[in-house]
């Protein structure tokens, strides 16, 4: 990985954060950021922010924060916009979303006003189960992609940044898998121009951003820029990519209990897992088309991890049952419920019972307020295209074509240090980074 030093330190400036989507997650997170820059709450869950890097042998006792090893933008410097269907200010789509108590709210709520969604791209056949009246007229894609760009740069004029990134944060699209114009550059942007069905609206924003060289994440399942002519525009471009689906709930309990399984050769006959959600998202992955884009993010995990192509003894049979349940009384609280049926010692049979109950959205804003930070530093060393080294982040990471998924929660975070080692000046570690003379 090649590093461009003077671009790495070049961290002066206001950073943009643009969300598609000021509903429960983009709204608890720029609430929970402007409460840390108050002082009235702690980062917990963000790793820019609280956790620290070994550097060298353990015997040097370098254990820096991320955010004092590398340069990181300061909290102080960001800046907030956000496009929605719905015309609810910040603080308005915080009190709907139902997450934080009023006792939290409140203190942030002169600066959550502020925060005015701009009219979205949107089109009810990608996402069935919601509407809203602030949604953009232009007369084909290719002008509301060039909308989307024009918001871009007046939102930057506006606050006063130098420089942007995109996390997508709004709803499940369907599924879709890529069709011809998702093939190259120039065949996607005459599917602008034609008004393409194959082209959604989470596409639409991709293209606007890598076009404005603001770098891109996709926190959702939708195809949105994993295929190969946005992949290959950011490269052109210059612009780091990443994503899909933020891994917060279930899927990361099921990335920290399945290499451990592994790790023990202890076998699995079965993985149920059913969620029970009452949100904006759970009422929208109730209709089958956005739930199928879902299903298909959180069962490809167990595969990877587990290699049961390598250890058919203990793989080959595994049965994974994925559902997703919406129950309005939960709201934002969700339940992830899981059995696991796993096999032990002459092939005794064993379970485990898990029953996680999470908030999503408070999962969700630390990994938001990450990826925006670490995506910019990307773009300040001279990194482009795919950053596998964020899949840490991801439920169904994008990776280059030819690579294979990484899901392995140890590995990923393992992958995520060393390239930030590497971005700081440092070598990257290894279990061999140790002396070998008896002394460490």
């Amino acid at each position: 990985m090649s590093t461009d030093t003077k671009q790495a330190n070049s961290k002066n400036g206001k950073l943009l954060v643009l969300t598609p989507g000021l509903g429960a997650i983009s709204t608890t997170f720029i609430a929970g950021v402007e409460s840390i820059r108050r002082g009235l709450a702690k980062p917990i869950g963000s790793l820019t922010q609280m956790q620290t890097i070994r550097l060298g042998q353990r015997s040097e006792k370098r254990n820096p924060l991320i955010k004092d090893f590398v340069n990181l933008t300061p909290l102080e410097k960001l800046e907030f916009g956000a496009w929605d269907v719905i015309e609810d200010n910040a603080y308005e789509a915080a009190k709907l979303a139902n997450v934080l108590k009023v006792e939290d709210l409140e203190p942030v709520a002169d600066f959550m006003k502020e925060i005015e969604p701009m009219s979205a791209v949107f089109n009810q056949d990608y996402v069935k189960r919601l509407n809203g009246p602030n949604v953009k007229k232009q007369t084909n894609k290719m002008e509301l992609a060039e909308a989307l760009r024009e918001d871009i740069r007046n939102k930057m004029k506006e606050t006063g940044s130098e420089r942007a990134v995109m996390i997508w944060c709004g709803s499940t699209e369907v599924f879709q898998h890529p069709s011809e114009c998702h093939s190259t550059i120039e065949a996607f942007e005459q599917g602008l121009k034609d008004n393409d069905k194959a082209i959604a609206p989470s596409q639409i924003y991709a293209y606007a951003a890598i076009k404005e060289g603001v770098p891109y994440a996709n926190g959702a399942p939708n195809l949105s820029a994993d295929f190969k002519a946005l992949e290959q525009l950011a490269h052109n471009n210059g612009v780091p990519i990443a994503g899909k689906d933020f891994k917060t709930g279930q899927t990361l309990m099921k990335t920290i209990l399945a290499p451990g399984f592994k790790s023990r050769m202890l076998g699995i006959e079965g993985w149920f897992s059913t969620n029970i959600l009452g949100n904006r998202d759970g009422e929208i992955l109730d209709d089958p088309d956005s739930f199928r884009a879902k299903e298909v993010s959180k069962s490809g995990v167990l595969d990877t991890i587990l290699q049961p192509e390598l250890y058919p003894d203990l793989y080959e049979n595994l049965y994974h049952k994925v559902r997703i349940n919406y129950y309005p009384p939960r709201g934002d609280e969700k339940e992830g419920w899981d059995n696991i049926d796993i096999v032990g010692w002459m092939e005794y049979p064993m379970q485990i019972k898990v029953d996680f109950l999470c908030r999503d959205s408070i999962l969700a804003a630390p990994l938001v307020l990450d990826l925006a930070l670490l995506l910019d530093l990307a773009k300040r060393s001279g990194q482009s295209g795919i950053q596998e080294w964020l899949s840490f982040y991801f439920k169904s990471p994008q990776v280059v074509e030819g690579h294979i998924q990484e899901h392995d929660i140890f590995i990923q975070h393992f992958r995520l240090k060393n390239t930030l080692r590497i971005l700081g000046g440092e070598k990257p570690l290894t279990h061999l980074s140790e002396n070998f003379d008896g002394s460490h």
